[in-house]
């Protein structure tokens, strides 16, 4: 667990309580020792959070110093907790476990009756388990990776029929379509806006070259010629 992730669950844990929370507690519902959360505490009280009490008497938050709970209508969230379970089902395995963190912040701070209401909807989705999902989910973080970073890939690729091809992409996004995912590229070898999903990529490989946002062949550009092309489809 990251070191701000523990801090903020402390505060959490003291929030609206009426009486000291003991450390060995916290220790225990955080997974870490006793000194950890010692000094966890300490650093908070140093930063100017409002921490009453000290080690081995228990921990309180200072009497109206709460922070006031974030205001979400009930559909806002459970469309926090609807898009959360499909992020965690189809995502990456990164984004999925920050999809998870961010909700459970957001949980938080909410109130009583908007908390159970997360817990009530029954939109699911489906997580994967096997091995060879979870190497696809793992692409996924790399593809996601590379564009965040504006890599150029060299990709193995197999189209429709089988047909392998090398070739060296400029990826710009990843779209997913309820079914699969596609990932939008600049081809060098086309010289033009290529799709290629994932699931039929054999290799990728980082090539270490970065490139630039060009006029023409650049996110914006991509998008434009997909409209394009959709709406040409339906006319």
């Amino acid at each position: 667990m990251r070191r701000a992730d523990r801090l903020f669950l402390i505060i959490h844990a003291l929030r609206g309580r009426r009486t000291a929370l003991q450390a060995r507690q916290l220790a225990g519902t955080l997974g870490v020792s006793l000194r950890t959360v010692y000094r966890d505490v300490a650093d908070l009280q140093l930063s100017g959070v409002p921490i009453e009490g000290e080690a081995g008497v228990g921990y309180l938050l200072r009497k109206g110093s709460d922070i006031p709970p974030l205001m979400f209508t009930a559909d806002e969230l459970e469309s926090l907790v609807v898009g959360t379970r499909f992020v965690r089902a189809f995502a990456g395995q990164k984004l999925a476990e920050s999809a998870q963190a961010a909700l459970l912040k957001i949980e938080a701070v909410l109130p009583a009756e908007l908390r159970d209401r997360a817990t009530r909807t029954r939109i699911y989705a489906p997580i994967w388990r096997d091995q060879t999902k979870t190497d696809f989910a793992a692409l996924i973080d790399r593809l996601n990776a590379a564009i965040t970073d504006s890599q150029v890939l060299r990709l193995e690729y197999a189209d429709e029929a089988g047909r392998e091809s090398m070739r060296e992409v400029e990826p710009l996004c990843l779209a997913f379509w309820g079914g699969a995912w596609t990932l939008g590229t600049w081809c060098r070898l086309r010289v033009g806006f290529r799709n290629f999903r994932p699931d039929r990529i054999r290799g990728c490989t980082i090539t270490g070259e970065r490139f630039g946002s060009e006029d023409g062949r650049n996110l914006e550009a991509y998008l434009q010629a997909m409209r394009g092309y959709y709406e040409g489809m339906e006319s």
